[in-house]
């Protein structure tokens, strides 16, 4: 059983998450409150497994209390605000749930601990869980005119879609594709590309800095779409 705790100055925020705990058999509720510190003397005493974490609270930010916790517990912070997901990244969240909190989503963060939690009963700190790859993708052969183009995968910066066809800037030079943004985001490998706009596509590990919902890459800054910011930033924090 995972033993777990909510913490949320906002005592719907609790129901919510108190009503997604009664739905899922391997889990025990434990402790709810309002009060960050109240909730720390419970981590302190080992009382929990993991602690469902709001970021915005009066007396004790949800980062703070994860610093003072670092490594008592697994914590997934709930948050209205996603950009905050970098930081609790930082302080190394298993996940961050976007509120309002669909059960589907909160699931999956249950299974994602749940995992974390065997792996920490079996590894017997032989190192991390073992995880499943996707098949590794060298290179893509992208039409433009009449020729099939071979671009490298490692030298994508970001794809632009600009209409009927994209442009695919490289660190060398760009590329012009007759193709749709829908075909690019299947050539690409998903664990090292993201779309973040209805026109963008990014590579992860090109992003040089994010901030305001807006990415850093090359020469170029780009604007994080509302619907796409979940996706993003839980692929940064899963990079």
């Amino acid at each position: 059983m995972i033993r777990c705790m909510i913490v949320d100055d906002k005592p719907l925020a609790i129901d919510v998450l108190k009503h997604y705990v009664s739905k899922v058999p391997s889990m025990t509720l434990t402790f709810c409150t309002t009060n960050p510190l109240e909730a720390l003397n419970k981590v302190m005493e080992r009382e929990v497994d993991l602690v469902f974490l709001d970021v915005q609270m009066p007396e004790l930010s949800g980062l703070q209390f994860m610093k003072i916790v670092k490594g008592k517990c697994l914590v997934v912070l709930t948050t209205a605000y996603a950009e905050y997901a970098l930081e609790g990244y930082e302080n190394d969240a298993v996940d961050y749930l976007l509120k309002p909190v669909s059960f589907e989503r909160f699931y999956k963060s249950v299974e994602k601990v749940q995992l974390m939690l065997d792996g920490l009963a079996g590894a017997n700190n032989a190192g991390a869980l073992p995880v499943m790859r996707e098949k590794e993708v060298v290179h893509i052969f992208v039409k433009t005119e009449y020729r099939l183009v071979r671009v490298d995968v490692a030298e994508i910066l970001y794809i632009e879609g600009l209409q009927n066809y994209v442009v695919i800037y490289t660190i060398t030079g760009k590329i012009t594709s007759l193709q749709t943004m829908k075909k690019m985001e299947e050539q690409l490998p998903s664990s090292q590309f993201i779309r973040i706009h209805k026109s963008f596509i990014v590579a992860i590990n090109k992003i040089s800095s994010i901030e305001r919902n807006r990415v850093s890459i090359g020469e170029r800054t780009i604007a994080v779409g509302e619907v796409y910011r979940e996706a993003f930033y839980q692929a940064i924090v899963n990079s």
